[in-house]
């Protein structure tokens, strides 16, 4: 259970009060007058205030430093209200800039000198190094204590700030990977059940394949969501006894992807050239993910159109372009790479060390040419050898 700042401090200055009262007592026997009413009273003063350290610590100081001043005044043992001044000082030097603390100590340390100085017995030497000393060392303690509270609260805030990021980029991932299952199934299964409207009536075998289709595509929508959900699920912690998530899409599965984007009406032709290898799942899967998306605008923007697909595997690296004849109409934030499909494929492809270029072709058409780095090496040195 945690206390509240305020009881601490009303314990505090119950204790230093009651260690005050008890000191006092000792004052006759060490040569001075014994404390009056007048004496319990100025020792009340100076050690009650510091309940207020936490809130006005600037103010509680000079009321218990002019308390001090006329406890020793009076003519009483000065070292009975030394703990009051002490805590105050320590209070001040934890929470305020050093030069207020440089203020307050000098304040401390020469009160602490006028006491020496009226009193008939005091070493002069003594007293003086006393002032400083312990001035000094609650000084460092209170400016110790500060900076280690400035330290943990900046620590505090780049441990947010980091989660923060770490949070926005999860979410970033997460959109994208909804972006590249939800836009390309549902544009195959937008333009399949248009077919099937159209010849619901005329053409009953057409509109059972578009049906047919659209079954399809949306089951893998299905399993691709359920694969990512189960992802997610075990990052998070997952549970015991949840069966394993499926592989990710990767390259092996292009002719699946180019048959779904034939049944929609693009023709497509896919070519594959060098000898296909195993890649890291990263690697075929921001592959598969881009030739997805650039298949997508192809089948919602440029009706029309017909799309080539060219996968290269190069010695340290691989090679994915997708191409259309320009036959249809691309909005403009397509043709200029704006789009968030677009911009999450530059993410995609930085990501995992490559280049990727996406505009219109000169002599018509639009293209999105994609070449990642297939090994650590190749990605730090560029290798851009081929077979």
């Amino acid at each position: 259970m945690r206390i509240r700042p305020l009881i601490v401090d009303v314990l505090i200055a119950v204790a230093l009060t009651t260690v005050a009262v008890l000191l006092g007592e000792e004052s006759a026997a060490q040569g001075w007058p014994e404390l009056d009413s007048l004496g319990y009273g100025l020792v009340a003063l100076v050690n009650v205030p510091v309940v207020a350290r936490s809130k006005a610590p600037l103010t509680v100081l000079i009321v218990v430093h002019l308390a001090w001043i006329a406890y020793v005044t009076a003519g009483y043992w000065p070292v009975v209200c030394t703990f009051g001044p002490m805590l105050i000082l320590y209070t001040v030097a934890s929470l305020r800039p050093l030069r207020v603390s440089l203020a307050c100590a000098g304040l401390m340390a020469a009160v602490w000198i006028y006491a020496g100085a009226i009193s008939a017995h005091a070493v002069m030497a003594s007293v003086v190094g006393q002032a400083v000393g312990f001035s000094l060392v609650i000084l460092r303690f209170g400016y110790v204590a500060r900076r280690s509270a400035e330290l943990a609260r900046q620590l505090k805030r780049e441990q947010d700030e980091r989660a923060r990021r770490e949070v926005a980029e999860e979410r970033g991932r997460i959109a994208r990977e909804l972006h590249d299952v939800v836009a390309h199934h549902m544009s195959v299964i937008s333009v399949q059940a248009g077919l099937a409207t159209f010849v619901f009536g005329s053409d009953p075998a057409t509109a059972r394949t578009a049906l047919g289709t659209i079954a399809g595509t949306s089951g893998e929508a299905l399993e691709e969501l359920r694969r990512m959900l189960r992802v997610l699920r075990a990052e998070d912690g997952g549970h015991d006894g949840e069966e394993p998530a499926a592989p990710m899409p990767g390259l092996a599965r292009l002719d699946e992807m180019v048959e779904r984007v034939r049944a929609g009406g693009v023709p497509v032709e896919l070519r594959v050239t060098g000898t296909p290898r195993p890649l890291a799942p990263g690697v075929e899967l921001c592959a598969y993910r881009v030739v997805q998306e650039a298949l997508t605008n192809v089948l919602k923007h440029a009706h029309g159109a017909a799309a080539e697909v060219e996968l290269a595997y190069r010695g340290g690296h691989i090679e994915v372009s997708v191409t259309d004849d320009g036959k249809g109409v691309i909005p403009a934030r397509v043709r200029t790479g704006s789009g968030h499909g677009l911009l999450g494929m530059r993410e995609r492809a930085k990501l995992y060390g490559g280049t990727i270029s996406i505009g219109p072709l000169s002599e018509g058409g639009f293209a999105v040419r994609l070449t990642l780095p297939t090994s650590a090496r190749a990605a730090a040195r560029g290798d851009d050898a081929t077979e």
